[in-house]
């Protein structure tokens, strides 16, 4: 009866530990099977990450190549160097970023990838751009060694032209000072009379300085085909016996005449008609005229046009 007793005891015995046994390779398996799972998750995980910055590296090698390039063609790069910016963020962010998402940085390197598209079609017109330069400035080069070849040929003709047109520049200005000389106005037979307070006119050239209140100097303006008909500006210069310009305070001046300044005594305008007419200056001093002889020089536009005298006793 014990021996039965025994014998129950121990198959009971046995079951428990089967099921004991049972339930342990139950839990070990599920556990196995998390840990493959969670296994296969992370080398997922590093995988994607791996995949993702080798893509970043790659946008990022191609980008630096297009920036050199487009340098190189003269465009502007200020947009791909933000684009870099944002991409040399975006590789430092996903050292650290542990809620990392392979769709969120797909969709990161389809655009850089399709900013990488549009920036390969600016590079081509860059390029057929740069082409045409090249083109034009080779045509260009031709054309200059074309034009100096030319040029070469014209040295001697045209040292030959300098050589003429230097000898008919002289011969133009010598024409230019006679046709100058030749259009200067006259004043031909200069008379100078002697006017007293009382109206009375004396001529001859020899005159009381009591009897001479004022002068009047006459003289012929000759015609001249060449002359303008115009207003005159007559430059009256009165010497005495010692050259000295006689001269009145507020009517005398320098008129220049053969490069030098030359005082005057007086001036006045004259209408010149060009028809041989005859002109009468009027000029009185406050002063009396001191005894001996006068001189009278008439100027115009830059010219000595006439000359005269008269004596004081």
């Amino acid at each position: 009866m014990e021996s039965n007793n025994n014998q129950g005891v121990f198959k009971i015995t046995i079951g428990v530990l089967i099921g004991i046994v049972a339930l342990l390779s139950y839990l070990f398996m599920g556990a196995r099977n998390e840990t493959f799972e969670l296994q296969h998750s992370l080398t997922t995980k590093v995988e994607q990450l791996s995949s993702t910055q080798i893509k970043l590296d790659s946008i990022a090698f191609v980008l630096n190549d297009k920036i050199a390039e487009i340098k190189k063609l003269g465009g502007n790069v200020t947009e791909l160097e933000n684009v870099k910016a944002q991409l040399e963020n975006d590789k430092k962010r996903l050292k650290s970023d542990f809620n990392f998402s392979v769709q969120k940085y797909d969709t990161k390197i389809k655009e850089y990838e399709k900013f990488l598209t549009v920036k390969d079609d600016d590079i081509r017109k860059l390029q057929e751009e740069n082409g045409n330069l090249i083109a034009r400035t080779k045509t260009l080069e031709e054309e200059k060694q074309q034009v100096v070849t030319e040029n070469t040929g014209l040295k001697t003709e045209k040292a030959s032209l300098v050589q003429t047109v230097s000898d008919y520049s002289s011969q133009n200005d010598d024409l230019k000072r006679k046709v100058t000389m030749a259009s200067a106005m006259k004043a031909i037979n200069v008379q100078v009379a002697a006017l007293a307070a009382n109206g009375k006119v004396r001529e001859g050239g020899l005159y009381k300085a009591s009897k001479i209140n004022k002068l009047k100097i006459s003289f012929i303006m000759p015609s001249n085909p060449v002359a303008e008909k115009n207003s005159k500006e007559i430059f009256v210069r009165i010497l005495d016996q010692n050259g000295a310009v006689v001269s009145e305070d507020g009517s005398a001046g320098t008129v220049n005449y053969d490069g030098k300044e030359l005082g005057y005594s007086f001036k006045q305008s004259v209408p010149f008609e060009n028809n041989d007419q005859k002109v009468d200056i009027i000029y009185g001093k406050s002063s009396s005229y001191q005894s001996g002889k006068y001189n009278i020089e008439l100027y115009s536009e830059g010219f000595k046009i006439g000359n005269g005298s008269f004596q004081v006793k």
